[in-house]
């Protein structure tokens, strides 16, 4: 899946893109499940070992630990999407719309399943889908910058730019510490021929953010393509020490999902072209 990024969002609040994470807990499963019936010990440690599981990448047994949680509270939207979201993180796309669709089916008026059914809709590149879930929920929450940024991946995914430019600049005016949004606008700008202001923007972003692998290493490409090559050199450096995964094209361009013009920047300086 291209993940410019899309952001899964729910109680743990965790992301397909570990870089691109962004905090959003707006549907508890403490909250929720107080609301409904008392918390016992076991459901706790059951939750505790869900949280650990899913934020540290142990997705099937998070899957093992929400799936228990279900069966005692089969009700609860929240613990069936985030049996979702480690579906989605195995791959399992299809399981995963079912969980969500369920979560919906509890709690229509939630945005989060809408925006985690959406990341998977962009999984099976039903950009359609995927723009339609995150139109919801803008209608449900009108400020919501993770949805503002996903449906951007979901424009960038049929290829309309200038519709993602929009989202991605307004994700970033709506929360100007969302990093990731502000960097899918630059390299949005520079599919779009805008070149210089995608290179400043780039370096406004590794200036504030030194360790920001992924703006380094579209600056490294882009700067090279422009021939300063010297300062393309000098940010490369820092990617390779930071993230190695930037030298596969393949991983930038399926996983990643960078627009092509920023791919071909990148082969240009791999292969010193």
């Amino acid at each position: 899946m291209m993940q410019l990024i899309s952001i899964i969002v729910t109680l743990i609040v965790f992301s397909l893109y570990t870089l691109g994470g962004y905090s959003n807990p707006a549907f508890a499963a403490s909250e929720t499940l107080a609301e409904s019936t008392p918390v016992v010990q076991d459901v706790e440690n059951l939750l505790n070992q869900a949280f650990d599981a899913t934020t540290t990448g142990k997705f099937a047994e998070a899957e093992t630990y929400w799936t228990q949680i279900i069966k005692q509270y089969p009700d609860n939207a929240a613990m069936w999407s985030n049996r979702g979201n480690v579906r989605v993180s195995q791959n399992k796309i299809e399981a995963a719309l079912s969980d969500y669709n369920k979560a919906i089916e509890l709690a229509p008026n939630a945005p989060d399943p809408y925006l985690n059914r959406g990341v998977a809709y962009e999984r099976l590149e039903r950009w359609a889908s995927a723009i339609a879930d995150y139109n919801h929920v803008l209608e449900l929450s009108g400020e919501d910058a993770v949805a503002y940024n996903n449906r951007g991946n979901a424009e960038a995914g049929l290829g309309n730019w200038k519709a993602a430019i929009i989202d991605y600049e307004t994700a970033a005016e709506l929360d100007p510490n969302y990093a990731f949004a502000r960097a899918n606008y630059a390299l949005a700008l520079y599919q779009d021929g805008q070149t210089e202001k995608a290179i400043r923007t780039m370096k406004n972003l590794v200036r504030k953010y030194p360790n920001f692998a992924d703006m380094r290493a579209a600056l490294s490409a882009c700067l090279w393509e422009k021939g300063k090559r010297g300062e393309a050199e000098s940010n490369w450096v820092a990617v390779i020490g930071l993230d190695g995964r930037y030298k596969d094209l393949e991983w930038v361009t399926q996983v990643r999902r960078w627009p092509p013009e920023v791919v071909n920047a990148l082969d240009k300086f791999l292969n010193l072209q």
